[in-house]
């Protein structure tokens, strides 16, 4: 946790009360929660500062990791990528880690055309060429040994170029969705795709 930490903190201490329906009985000073039981999840939550850059916050929760694969992703994109096949894909290959590869959208949405007819419109699709990395990954252990600038290690450069030049780094290439919500028009954007009930990256059950 960084900045806006303690509001994440505060969710999860009013989990209970925040997620389903209650009954507050003013006069005795009784509550009582209603509806679905609690997911079984175990959340933890560290404070690993406010300017620390990626590498050093992921430095700092080396101890809590353990010796085990491990998956990381950043708190701004949404995606349909199936994470069982993300994990086969990587164990598969005996790197240090693995980046999702994805094709972001268009800002602008395309046309195809048939001579001067425009034959198709496409909102905001994927673009054809290029990739990037979608933010969904998957590390071994020895990660930590490329987080050696202490709380200014930056993942992406520091540590995710040397894995690289190292030959330690997968690309498990994810040609289906995937968005950022980077601005408040990206924003806007999903919340239009939950709202009309077409938001492709609700695939849990």
């Amino acid at each position: 946790l960084g900045f806006r930490g303690d509001s994440i903190k505060r969710y999860f201490h009013d989990y209970h009360t925040l997620s389903g329906s209650m009954t507050l009985d003013l006069a005795r000073g009784e509550l009582s929660r209603h509806g679905r039981g609690a997911e079984d999840w175990i959340v933890h939550l560290h404070d690993t500062g406010l300017d620390t850059m990626t590498g050093g916050r992921l430095k700092r929760l080396e101890p809590f990791l353990g010796t085990e694969t491990f998956m990381l992703t950043y708190g701004d994109g949404v995606s349909d990528i199936d994470l069982h096949k993300l994990i086969q894909f990587h164990k598969s290959h005996g790197r240090i880690g693995t980046v999702t590869a994805v094709r972001p959208p268009s800002r602008f949405g395309g046309l195809v055309f048939d001579g001067d007819l425009v034959t198709e419109f496409t909102e905001k699709p994927q673009i054809g060429e290029g990739w990037i990395n979608g933010g969904f990954m998957v590390f071994e252990p020895a990660i930590f040994d490329y987080l050696d600038r202490g709380d200014q290690t930056i993942l992406e450069a520091n540590a995710l170029e040397h894995l690289a030049t190292d030959g330690q780094l997968a690309a498990y290439r994810h040609e289906a969705f995937w968005q950022c919500m980077d601005t408040l028009r990206d924003k806007r954007h999903l919340q239009r795709l939950w709202a009309d009930g077409d938001a492709p990256w609700k695939i849990w059950e």
